[in-house]
């Protein structure tokens, strides 16, 4: 899966209105060199003012609560072996001894070629509540974002079946129709999946299947699948 978390911190920040901008920040970490990076937010939530430090590993566990140290740096250790998406909660410190509670949610990085180079993700930092429902509304942000990552999920699934591709190869066919229709990738992913649900449970042939998944561009949006022929 490839998200743009750049986005997505905008849509938490829009969630969270009249909360302080800072709150919300991206971060990219690449497998290869474990090279970091931060947007101006994170650097803020850790103390430092925007491009005076360069993020490390070290320094990232380094801003961590010592009770959490150990549960991040095993966060850390797992995507770089498995890849996973993840999400924790936990606590920093930043460079003035304030302690922040913050929740930071990852997912893969790809890149041109559909290769995972890495995770990006966002961090939200929740320990200023403005009022009553702030991390309600985080929560209920961070559900959406697991939500359309499982409906991607779903519908790569069922390419996987019908064409015996691979993960990589069902998400690369995915994002070539949305980009090639300029349709958001989880609403392409919902038409699919709503359509092969309401064929029935028969096996869809793959030619039929193929003129599904080409006409699902020009439907996303509309209630009920087509009516597929059945042999």
């Amino acid at each position: 899966m490839n998200f743009d978390f750049n986005g997505e911190s905008a849509d938490i920040e829009q969630a969270l209105a009249g909360g302080a901008p800072q709150r919300v920040g991206w971060f990219r970490f690449y497998f290869a060199d474990q090279r970091w990076e931060w947007s101006e937010q994170v650097e803020r939530m850790h103390g430092y003012k925007p491009g005076s430090v360069t993020p490390t590993t070290e320094l990232v566990l380094s801003h961590k609560h010592p009770d959490d140290r150990g549960q991040v740096a095993a966060t850390i250790d797992e995507i770089l072996n498995s890849h996973k998406p993840y999400s924790t909660r936990h606590r920093i410190i930043d460079t003035s001894g304030h302690t922040h509670q913050v929740v930071v949610a990852g997912d893969r990085l790809y890149d041109a070629d559909g290769a995972v180079i890495g995770t990006h993700g966002v961090y939200v930092d929740i320990s200023r509540l403005q009022d009553a429902d702030y991390e309600e509304r985080v929560a209920a942000k961070l559900a959406e974002i697991a939500e359309n990552r499982a409906v991607i999920e779903q519908a790569k699934g069922m390419l996987m079946l019908i064409y015996g591709i691979n993960d990589e190869g069902a998400f690369d066919l995915l994002k070539w129709l949305s980009q090639e229709a300029n349709v958001k990738l989880r609403l392409l992913a919902e038409r699919i999946s709503e359509d092969l649900r309401s064929s029935g449970p028969a096996f869809i042939p793959q030619s039929e299947f193929d003129q599904l998944l080409l006409s699902a561009r020009s439907r996303v949006g509309r209630p009920g699948g087509p009516a597929l022929a059945r042999k």
